[in-house]
């Protein structure tokens, strides 16, 4: 697995945002399930995860004129190399999703939490 230098290039790498996406939906199901109490499979939306990444402050670490889907695509790359580096694992993940009623928030504070933990 490549060692990125930057932020920038995690979150513009596409083989990570890829990943990312499958893992997004993972664990945003995990958290709904636990919320609901019972089995739940969903995706994320572009717009909760772009509007993340702004409130994350991580929006101006692409370029000007990126459309929604690559910022969404951004916050999956961010997430899922936090994931693979073990800086956050799935049940901090999950746990943080389910603190919050607000998605926006709630992956606005995972992706902080990854970049913190990464130190990137």
């Amino acid at each position: 697995m490549p060692k990125y230098k930057t932020l920038r290039e995690v979150l513009i790498d596409q083989n990570l945002a890829a990943l990312g996406d499958a893992y997004a939906n993972f664990i945003y199901s995990l958290a709904l399930s636990e919320k609901r109490g019972e089995p739940t499979g969903a995706k994320v939306d572009n717009r909760i995860l772009s509007q993340a990444l702004k409130k994350a402050g991580l929006r101006e670490t692409l370029p000007k004129r990126t459309p929604r889907h690559k910022q969404a695509d951004a916050a999956e790359a961010l997430i899922v190399y936090a994931w693979m580096l073990n800086a956050v694992t799935i049940h901090e993940g999950v746990k943080i999703l389910e603190g919050s009623k607000d998605m926006v928030e709630a992956f606005s504070s995972l992706l902080l939490e990854a970049r913190e933990k990464l130190a990137l």
